[in-house]
C-alpha cells in the first residue's frame, strides 16, 4: 500500500467506483502527448491547461487522474470552483495497476 493509498483509497479502488457509477466520465488532464503514451481505457483526453473551458452538466460525476496525482488534483479544485459537484481525483496513473491503451 503506497502513503495516497491510505488517504481515501486507492487509483485501482476509485476507478471501479467510476466505472460502477452511472454516466459518469474519466479524465485525463495530462498532455495530448502523455496520454497517447498510454491511459486508461475509455478515458477522455482533457489537459489541464483546458479544463476550465470544460463543458458538461454540473452534476455529472467527474473521475479525474494525471501522472502523479497533482495536476488532478488542481483539476478537480478548478471543476469544484465552476459549480461540478461530483468530481473524485482518482491520483496518479503511476499507481494503476490495470490496463492501458
Amino acid at each position: 500500500m503506497g502513503l495516497f493509498d491510505m488517504f481515501g483509497g486507492g487509483f485501482d479502488k476509485k476507478l471501479e467506483q467510476a466505472r460502477a457509477t452511472e454516466n459518469a466520465r474519466v479524465i485525463d488532464v495530462r498532455t495530448a502527448q502523455e496520454y497517447r503514451s498510454g491511459h486508461v481505457p475509455g478515458a477522455e483526453n482533457i489537459p489541464l491547461d483546458r479544463i476550465d473551458s470544460f463543458e458538461a452538466p454540473r452534476d455529472a460525476p467527474l473521475f479525474v487522474y494525471c501522472q502523479s496525482g497533482a495536476r488532478s488534483s488542481q483539476a478537480q479544485r478548478v471543476l469544484e470552483s465552476r459549480g461540478f459537484v461530483d468530481v473524485t481525483n482518482l491520483g496518479g496513473i503511476m499507481s494503476y495497476r490495470g490496463p492501458v491503451e
